[in-house]
């Protein structure tokens, strides 16, 4: 084989069409793009456009409702992460460790709203650390690891009261 032999294979390469050559071409004048207008100009898509007709996303109903600018922005630490962090020496379990000292320590970028702690990872060190919340097998861990965590704030939760106020 010679490099002046070498081919695509057959209907690798598909030629352009030439548009805009002529009437006898087929493609000629409008270059198979109609007449004047929006679309006959580069650059244009109209998402959504339908021709006229109803676009779907005004055809469905408008559903629920967004309330994201309120929501609380809280940090996940999983336990895994905290005891890489302890067997690096950039934690020290002594003390009490918060959301300030997980920052400090570059476990965490930002504190946001407070931490929440979770249980991916294990946990073989004793720790008392305090957040926003945490997840019961979370809660669990620590505490079967020798530690204590210490759930302040953040969304605590109100207990039902049956709505009977006692009038003397």
């Amino acid at each position: 084989m010679k490099l002046n032999e070498i081919r695509d294979n057959p209907g690798a390469h598909y030629r352009a069409k030439r548009v805009g050559r002529g009437i006898g071409s087929g493609k000629g004048k409008t270059s198979g793009r109609g007449g004047k207008g929006q679309t006959a100009r580069s650059g244009v898509t109209l998402n959504g456009f339908e021709g006229g007709q109803t676009p779907l996303h005004r055809r469905l109903p408008k559903r629920g409702f967004n309330n994201a600018i309120f929501r609380k922005d809280f940090k996940v630490v999983n336990l895994g992460r905290l005891q890489a962090a302890l067997d690096n020496g950039r934690l020290s379990a002594e003390g009490k460790l918060d959301g300030a000292a997980l920052v400090s320590s570059g476990v965490l970028r930002r504190l946001g709203d407070g931490v929440r702690l979770l249980a991916k990872g294990a946990l073989h060190t004793a720790i008392t650390i305090e957040v926003a919340g945490a997840s019961k097998a979370a809660i669990v861990a620590v505490e079967q690891a020798g530690g204590k965590v210490i759930l302040r704030g953040g969304r605590a939760r109100q207990e039902k009261s049956d709505g009977v106020t006692a009038s003397a």
